[in-house]
């Protein structure tokens, strides 16, 4: 019933989504901006707003935030100020707090997505601004008190602020993925949503479809994973359905979302714009950001994932599926791009990025950085299977696995210890295949009655006899020259 309801509506979500600047000081004094020191060990008096103190801007968090507009590509303020954004919560010290309204450091821009059908769209952007958080309130348990710790407050940040033409919680949370990793690429913030340090307001509301005006919007707050992002745009959009379907009207409101049950609650009614009176911060200067800075911050600027996807396409000739894989995190395309360049076997590294590495990955909880064995030791691995120097099951199943537990080992060397360099002397396979011949000489009548599978068991002999690898392809075609030699009786 309700499935059939919904088709009436359209969801509409804008994305608020707020990254902490990985900066070692805070965006206005040098307090320190590190995660998980003890509650108010990174306070100071500008922190704490104690009377007389004054901000001081710090340039980096300046530049990352233009960093971010270029990978977004959008425009970038010359000209900027900072403004007061008054409201009074007990974890903000100053009692306003210090973001850009009237001058955002980035306007517009666009962050491309893919749903999963394939098809792309530019979610468009309507700013990048900068702001400073607030501290953090703490709720202990059975406890009427509440306690305060001010070390986030005056943290780096970029307030990414998306147009509300999103229309899917898919599609919310691809945009959410997107972000993150893009300021990981950037290395302007760890995107680490468990931390706080990557968070997401969504802004929902729903209309019937073909109606052009917007319908009244609900925020949810402080979102901490993609899959909560999805779960919550679902729930408040059949929430505001439900209650237009029943006459009620939807409320313009702040909202939490509650992970266990999946709900939605509300907090307070939403502010409106003037309700935060709005000034140019009187102690701050403007930030005039020159063509000679612009152009260095973008000299600056690493490889995005689309530049390298679209490298791994086109020059190493990649699927379009291989190649969002290998870009998903930076540090793997980087790994993987130092194997390219070591061995120039772009296919074959692929494979082995995707199958047996993925696979140790994955069985370790490794990141690419954890991982033991250098660019160059894998690439000589792979560069030797693909040589046919050591066969790939042996590389996979014994080599491999060595030189996880011993990376400084020398591949080759190692191979001819372990006893996996394959029989290519076609002397001492003749001298084996004859003997096996000679011992099953019923088999060899079956081949030659037209049982052609039978060169399988033969193989299966050779490969248990020899006390090596063999060159399985030069052991085939030896065999089969072998049998034809012998005529069956």
């Amino acid at each position: 019933m309700i499935d059939r309801v919904a088709e009436k509506y359209e969801i509409v979500v804008g994305l608020e989504v707020h990254a902490q600047l990985l900066t070692r000081s805070k965006i206005f004094n040098s307090d320190p901006a590190s995660y998980g020191g003890a509650p108010n060990s990174q306070v100071g008096v500008i922190t704490l707003a104690h009377p007389g103190t004054l901000p001081k801007q710090n340039k980096l968090v300046v530049e990352y935030a233009v960093k971010m507009g270029l990978a977004c590509h959008a425009t970038i303020s010359r000209h900027q100020i900072f403004d007061r954004k008054n409201y009074f919560y007990p974890d903000l010290p100053k009692g306003y707090q210090i973001t850009q309204d009237r001058t955002p450091i980035c306007r517009g821009g666009y962050i491309s997505i893919k749903t999963k059908d394939g098809k792309e769209k530019n979610i468009l952007l309507n700013r990048i601004h900068l702001e400073e958080d607030a501290g953090k309130s703490i709720h202990p348990e059975n406890e009427e008190d509440t306690l305060l710790d001010f070390n986030r407050a005056g943290v780096p940040l970029i307030e990414i602020v998306t147009e509300p033409e999103i229309h899917t919680s898919e599609e919310a949370a691809l945009v959410l993925m997107e972000i993150r990793k893009l300021v990981r690429y950037l290395e302007i913030c760890d995107g680490n949503m468990e931390e706080g340090s990557l968070r997401c307001d969504a802004n929902v509301s729903v209309r019937q479809k073909g109606h052009p005006a917007l319908g009244k919007k609900v925020e949810i707050k402080n979102m901490n994973s993609f899959k909560n992002v999805q779960r919550a745009v679902d729930y408040e959009a059949i929430r505001q359905i439900t209650l237009l379907e029943n006459g009620d009207p939807v409320i313009s409101e702040t909202r939490t979302f509650n992970m266990q049950d999946g709900k939605t609650y509300g907090m307070r009614t939403k502010e409106e714009l003037n309700d935060y009176r709005y000034f140019p911060d009187p102690d701050l200067s403007p930030v005039e950001i020159s063509d000679a800075w612009l152009h260095q911050i973008q000299l600056l600027m690493p490889a995005l994932p689309n530049d390298l996807k679209e490298k791994f396409i086109h020059q190493y000739q990649l699927s379009e599926n291989e190649a969002l894989a290998l870009t998903e995190e930076k540090e793997v395309a980087l790994y993987f791009e130092k194997l390219c360049a070591a061995n120039g076997l772009f296919k074959e590294n692929s494979n082995w990025m995707m199958g047996p590495v993925k696979s140790v990955r994955n069985q370790h909880k490794w990141l690419i950085t954890d991982f033991r064995l250098s660019p160059a030791t894998l690439a000589e691995l792979i560069r030797c299977v693909a040589e046919k120097k050591i066969s790939h099951t042996a590389a996979v199943q014994q080599l491999f696995p060595y030189l996880l537990k011993f990376p400084q080992a020398d591949v080759m060397q190692t191979a001819k210890e372990l006893n996996l360099l394959p029989v290519n002397d076609t002397g001492e396979l003749d001298k084996l295949i004859a003997e096996i011949l000679k011992e099953f000489p019923l088999k060899v009548e079956e081949y030659h009655k037209g049982k052609k599978g039978i060169v399988a068991m033969f193989m299966g002999e050779l490969k248990k006899r020899s006390q090596a690898q063999v060159d399985y392809k030069l052991a085939n075609d030896r065999l089969i020259m072998k049998l034809s030699q012998t005529d069956g009786r």
